[in-house]
């Protein structure tokens, strides 16, 4: 069974609201009316005029909608949101017709619905780009609690399991963080964790890669991943978190039983890890799209961490069945 469809026997069993900002995207309106059909939200909203939508569906060849529209620049939220946001940023100098501004775009009028709970989680990016999705996050509703920096993460659907049997792993960050140090690494392991758990129900198993495993190698810039890794036992230690993890570690020994009892023996991981934290984007950005183009996996994402709601990104070239897969995720993240 595919993973999203596993995700989607979780997402089934609620009845979320999900918003999507982009209703002048004929792939959005297929979505829409898929995750509806599939049943795996509870209620589809999309942003857009009349118009916008209309020529969304002709060209997408729908007929008839069930989702629910909302022209935002007419809506009588508009005003009550961007009222709110000036509150909220005022003490940092925003103005109230800078806030109106703000909020004439649809991203940040969708951010401000889930910050209201009127939606549960928002998906966009198919159009807008990931730092406009970052600036709503972060302006509307910010960083999740115990996490200063936000984050993201690939949901990689593997063509063939890993060594341990694994059919999904988690790969982070692969889209928002350049060059993270240790802090931020940890904090990109928690939330990693914690959408991996969103996702499975199941234990994390959290390895912090390198290019050396277990001391292999001394170079400067393997300091902040050790340094990363030992800071995120202790704190899963002391907060008695059901979190197994280790590193440093190369792929081989964070993935394969064997080259781990030969490469670090004794590791809680034991070659069956199913979260990698990668030590930069560069890493991380490469190693995805190699397992993506090369490995025939499915790569969903950037799925989007450590913000308080669910907020996710899409890649501009993303299709109508990717947004409905960022629909499921978005929902198994509300959980």
């Amino acid at each position: 069974m595919a993973a999203i469809e596993k995700f989607a026997e979780r997402a089934r069993k609620v009845a979320r609201t999900i918003v999507l900002p982009e209703g002048q995207d004929p792939r959005v309106v297929v979505a829409a009316e898929k995750a509806l059909a599939e049943k795996v939200v509870g209620r589809i909203i999309v942003l857009g005029t009349d118009a916008e939508i209309d020529a969304a569906c002709k060209e997408a060849g729908i007929a008839k909608t069930n989702f629910e529209r909302i022209d935002y620049m007419k809506s009588p939220l508009f005003e009550e949101f961007a009222q709110e946001l000036y509150e909220m940023r005022k003490a940092k100098g925003l103005e109230i017709e800078k806030a109106r501004k703000m909020i004439s775009s649809r991203i940040y009028f969708g951010a401000m619905m889930c910050r209201r709970g009127l939606a549960d989680g928002l998906v966009a990016g198919s159009i807008a780009s990931t730092a406009d999705m970052l600036r709503a996050a972060f302006h509307c509703i910010g960083t999740a609690p115990g996490i200063k920096s936000a984050s993201s993460t690939f949901v990689m659907d593997l063509a063939h399991p890993t060594p341990s049997g694994d059919e999904v792993l988690l790969f982070a960050d692969c889209g928002v963080n350049p060059n993270p140090d240790a802090n931020q690494l940890v904090d990109i392991a928690m939330a990693t964790s914690q959408t991996y758990r969103s996702l499975f129900g199941k234990t994390p198993k959290v390895a912090f890669l390198s290019f050396s495993t277990k001391g292999s190698a001394e170079h400067d810039i393997l300091v902040k991943v050790k340094e990363a890794a030992a800071a995120f036992a202790q704190k899963v230690a002391d907060a008695k978190l059901d979190i197994l993890c280790d590193g440093e570690l190369q792929a081989d020994a964070a993935l394969v039983p064997s080259v781990a009892k030969a490469k670090a023996p004794g590791s809680p991981l034991a070659g069956g890890a199913n979260v990698l934290i990668f030590p930069d984007l560069n890493a991380g950005n490469i190693a995805y799209k190699l397992v993506q183009r090369l490995g025939q996996a499915k790569a969903y994402g950037p799925v989007l961490q450590g913000v308080a709601k669910p907020l996710n990104d899409l890649s501009r070239g993303c299709s109508a069945d990717d947004i409905y897969g960022e629909i499921v995720i978005t929902v198994c993240q509300s959980l």
